[in-house]
């Protein structure tokens, strides 16, 4: 333990060095004047028009930006800006009245009433703005806008001009020569040119370089005319837009290297903005981020010293603890080797550092109450899923770096068992119009059981046509007196039922109970392997795996048995190693007494065999499990018997969640805490998991159109990038877990996935009605060839959602081809990410339909290929199908 130790200890050290390196500390050139001028506005967050603007918080905010800044720039002359010039006189500041022009021409003339009073009656009002980008937004003529200007400057003596982006003024000049009509650069007495170049796309880097560039420009457009670059700055948050980065790091070394080189070459300028104006939410993701000043009147960043981000090593801090505490449980582990230790508290501190940059984008910007609510419901949805991503990391170290299994019962634990104990088995076979000749399967090769002391009760309920029950008497009797036959109709109670009319026909002294599928041919040492598990009086179940014997019907059945295969194979044996195995019904032998004490099959939920396994381990009974397959069983006929198989185990396994839940309270059961957490996880892991994922996938095709017509981004570190981290996770998980523990074939597994992918949807489905319902029917799974697949295409919602993710991927990625925002590219990648479980579900729909689906196919592919090379191909087996044929009507058993 100490050395695990040593290991956090290691990994929160490493942890820390990251956050060194990558601290970015760049030399900007000091300022230490004062500004020449700054933009001010007086609204306060959530600002309404009309509302009544407090002089005390202007004469607060004046006071402070006298410190910074000689002069200010309004862009109103109402709306409580009236109220600036004198209160800012009381400071020595000068200021730029701005007149707010639109397309309303009474305001127009309030606004102009309004400034033109503030210059006569305030000495330190330097000049008037008339308007402020009219022409860039189109709500005003140009004619109309000089006379707006000429109506000013006869009324007053200080110089008169309007705000434009810079090349408006090129522009209308070029436009004035051309249709013969004054100019507004000559209708001014100063041109006042907005130059931004984020809004251009030029990075941080760049930024001041092309402001000088225009700058030039405009002076070499308009010689002899006094030139303002009324309007220069850089965002602190929010999206990029091509080169350019918002930032606080960025917005100090642009802001810095800007005012550094205007003063140098004597530039006259205003900088945007003095103050972060959060209720600017309709400019964007940028709108409210522009002042060198916060909301709170705090500095944003150093005018001297070295350029750093000043919350780095609190955010540092918040990482390291949250990674070392999540790191501790490591601690609980059952002798956790170094590796296994270190990739977990790997993967802890970065969780820790997704937790820090929540903090820091939760505090470094401003919400209005619809973004605060996405944002945090994005974020209550990812705490599951990085809950999941998580629980498969641990299984990833568990399984490669950990120690081996202890608890796995294997053959050669079967050859050194206890001999001389042989109690008796009885063994259940319910069966509900199953297949004569596959039933018959099933009961010669338990009448071959290499075991002394056994029964077998076969009950078929529900099925009064005698061709399906007649033939198993028959063969019942033939087989001699180990071999029990029940006929019986009108049972209510699902499958549990007729297990339940089984239990009343059982012998007296049998000890143990054998659940067997009707389907499932088993191997003769059954019995003779597990039985000795009972020997110690603790143990109350023995659970084998399935498996499936006709997987060379077709590819799809093929790739089918390998996503089971995986389940019996990764999650089950590593469920044993906590005593926490899930029962699946078939291949599973319990101790009687157990089964009574835990109060026998229910009905309640139409997953019995797991009710019930779960409620014997919540008595505190011992439970094991054997990875070697002992029984082979058949597999649905078709994609649709296979989603309806998966749609009733998830449905009953949420049954069982609420019915279960209280018993995972304290004291409320004898289940340890390594059980509960096993049972926790993996109902989080498969329920959850699936049902997370459809959510989540339709919640963003809502908020594609937010995203690509809106002008909202979608904050990608904390949203976006941890559920793509989770796919990588899940998808390293199932590729290094098959490796290691799923003895099959690259191409099979591949398969698998597809597979194991295609039924999120059902189960999220499933789990949808288990919140609304209490029941549904028993549906009963085909196999044994049959039923015929539906002449309806399976996967018809999954292919309509898979492919409207892809659409909207589409959408984003067009509707962003000239902002080329980092973050509508991801969000695009996470929708193509999410629409693969749908697009899933289509692949093998059609491929069920097609003619590569079949053996056959290859097969004759071989000998074509083989005829050309001069080759003998080789023969591949065939599987026989039953011809019987059963009543659509009773696949479904009703209650």
């Amino acid at each position: 333990m100490r050395a695990v130790v040593a290991v956090l200890l290691l990994v929160s050290a490493l942890h820390a060095g990251i956050w060194g390196a990558l601290r970015e500390k760049v030399d900007a050139p000091d300022f230490t004047g004062k500004l020449q001028s700054a933009s001010y506005t007086p609204f306060e967050p959530g600002h309404v028009v009309d509302s009544i603007v407090d002089p005390e918080r202007i004469r607060a905010d004046l006071k402070k930006l006298s410190t910074m800044t000689r002069a200010i720039r309004s862009y109103s002359s109402t709306e409580g800006n009236e109220l600036v010039p004198a209160i800012a006189a009381e400071f020595g500041l000068k200021v730029t009245v701005g007149a707010w022009i639109d397309k309303d021409e009474e305001r127009n003339q309030r606004e102009i009433k309004s400034a033109i009073e503030l210059a006569r009656r305030n000495s330190n009002v330097i000049g008037i703005v008339v308007g402020n980008e009219t022409q860039y937004r189109g709500e005003l003529k140009v004619d109309h806008l000089i006379e707006l200007i000429k109506q000013v400057k006869r009324q007053v003596s200080i110089p008169v001009t309007t705000g434009e982006i810079w090349n408006i003024w090129q522009d209308d000049s070029v436009q004035a020569a051309e249709q013969n009509r004054p100019s507004l650069a000559s209708s001014v007495d100063f041109i006042a040119a907005h130059i931004l170049p984020y809004w251009e796309g030029f990075s941080e880097k760049k930024a001041v370089d092309q402001a000088m560039i225009i700058y030039q420009k405009l002076r070499d457009a308009f010689p002899g005319k006094r030139i303002v670059i009324a309007e220069f700055g850089w965002p602190s948050a929010g999206y990029n837009l091509k080169a350019a980065n918002p930032g606080p790091f960025e917005q100090t070394l642009t802001l810095r290297n800007f005012v550094s080189r205007a003063e140098a070459i004597g530039m006259e300028y205003n900088i945007v903005e003095a103050i972060d104006q959060p209720w600017k939410f309709f400019e964007g993701g940028v709108g409210p981020y522009w002042g060198f000043l916060n909301a709170a009147r705090e500095p944003k960043f150093s005018w001297t010293g070295p350029a750093v981000n000043q919350d780095y090593w609190k955010l540092a801090a918040i990482a390291l603890l949250v990674g070392f505490l999540v790191s501790l449980p490591i601690l609980r582990l059952p002798q956790p080797t170094p590796r296994q230790a270190f990739l977990l508290s790997g993967a802890a501190n970065g969780v820790g550092a997704w937790i820090a940059t929540i903090f820091a984008y939760w505090n470094g910007h401003y919400f209005l109450f619809g973004s605060a609510f996405a944002l945090t419901l994005g974020l209550i949805l990812l705490v599951p899923l990085v809950a999941i991503a998580m629980a498969r990391v641990e299984e990833i170290a568990a399984v490669a770096l950990g120690r081996p299994t202890r608890r796995l019962l294997t053959k050669e634990k079967a050859a050194i068992a206890e001999s001389g104990y042989f109690p008796k088995v009885s063994i259940h076979i319910p069966a509900y119009y199953e297949p004569v000749d596959m039933l018959k399967q099933t009961l010669d090769a338990l009448a071959r059981l290499d075991y002394p002391n056994y029964e077998c009760v076969v009950i078929i309920n529900n099925t009064p046509d005698p061709a399906f029950w007649q033939p198993i008497q028959d063969h019942c009797r033939a087989l001699g007196e180990r071999f029990k036959f029940i006929h019986a109709e009108k049972v209510q109670g699902f499958k549990a039922g007729a297990l339940r009319i089984a239990m009343d026909r059982t012998a007296a002294d049998a000890e143990i109970i054998g659940i067997l599928d009707a389907d499932y041919v088993v191997d003769p040492d059954w019995l003779k392997d597990l039985v000795p598990a009972f020997a110690d009086p603790r143990v109350g179940l023995v659970q084998a795996p399935q498996d499936h014997r006709d997987e060379d019907t077709s590819i799809m059945h093929y790739i089918m048995n390998g996503e089971y295969a995986g389940f019996f194979d990764i999650g089950m044996v590593q469920r044993n190693e906590c005593n926490a195995i899930i029962v699946h019904g078939t291949m599973c032998l319990i101790r009687r007494s157990a089964m009574d004490m835990a109060g026998g099959w229910s009905s309640d939920t139409i997953c019995e065999d797991s009710d019930l396994g779960l409620a014997i381990q919540e008595l505190g009974w011992v439970t094991h499990y054997t990875n070697h397959r002992y029984g082979q069983g058949l597999l649905p006929d078709t994609y649709e018997a296979f989603k309806k198989q998966r749609h009733r185990w998830a449905y009953g396994g949420f049954q069982i969640v609420k019915k279960h839940w209280r018993r995972f309270l304290p004291g409320a059961s004898r289940l340890t805490s390594d059980q509960k957490r096993e049972y926790s996880l993996g109902w989080l892991n498969w329920l959850g998991a699936e049902s997370l994922g459809v959510l989540v996938a339709l919640l963003n095709l809502v908020w594609v159109p937010i995203v690509a017509f809106a002008d909202i981004a979608i904050p990608d570190q904390i949203l976006t990038l941890p559920i793509i981290a989770a796919f990588l996770v899940s998808l390293i998980h199932f590729l290094a877990m098959y490796r290691l523990r799923v003895p099959v074939k690259t191409g099979q597994m591949l398969g698998a996935m597809v597979a194991a992918m295609s039924v999120q949807w059902t189960v999220s489905r499933a789990v949808a009605q288990g919140l609304i319902t209490e029941h549904l029917a028993f549906a009963r799974t085909s196999k044994g060839g049959l039923s015929s697949m539906s002449i309806e295409f399976q996967a018809f919602w999954e292919a309509v959602i898979g492919v409207l993710l892809l659409v909207g991927a589409g959408v984003l990625i067009a509707s962003n081809s000239y902002k080329q925002i980092h973050e509508i590219y991801i969000f695009a990648a996470v929708l193509v990410l999410e629409s693969l479980p749908f697009l899933s579900a289509v692949a093998i729909a059609i491929l069920e339909i097609s003619r590569i689906n079949s053996f056959d196919f290859w097969r004759n592919s071989a000998v074509r290929t083989a005829e050309l090379i001069g080759l003998r191909p080789v023969t591949l087996p065939t599987v026989a199908r039953s011809t019987q044929s059963v009543p659509s009507e009773v696949h479904r058993e009703v209650r």
